[in-house]
């Protein structure tokens, strides 16, 4: 099957956190806005996301919970400058670090509470 376009949708409590979160610190713009749904979209790759009210009714019960089971990367140009804007407000899980595979990454904590892995090609 021919795949024409990929958007991951994710569950919020808070859209204005959340869509400003995404917004302050990653490439994305606001491409449709809504009380109940939010679409962003990379300026630079193209990747889109979709912030929706955990609670709307389009979203079934059984998934209204927070997020587990998964986490989101970004790969950046430096990690080290990414942690460096960071408000105090973010929480960090793992400060930037080297890995055995060539990446320092750190884990921040979203808004509605997905790990976003946060990389670079270590130099």
């Amino acid at each position: 099957m021919k795949i024409n376009r990929h958007m991951t949708n994710i569950c919020t409590d808070n859209l204005i956190a959340s869509k400003q979160f995404y917004t302050q610190y990653f490439d994305f713009e606001v491409q449709f806005n809504s009380d109940w749904f939010i679409q962003l979209k990379s300026t630079n790759i193209g990747l889109e996301i979709g912030l929706i009210d955990r609670h709307n009714q389009l979203v079934p019960t059984e998934f209204q919970t927070p997020p587990t089971g998964f986490y989101q990367t970004y790969l950046v140009d430096n990690v080290d400058a990414f942690a460096a804007q960071l408000a105090a407000n973010v929480i960090v899980i793992q400060a930037p670090q080297d890995t055995e595979y060539g990446q320092r990454r750190m884990l921040i904590k979203a808004p509605e509470g997905s790990l976003i892995d946060i990389s670079s090609l270590m130099k």
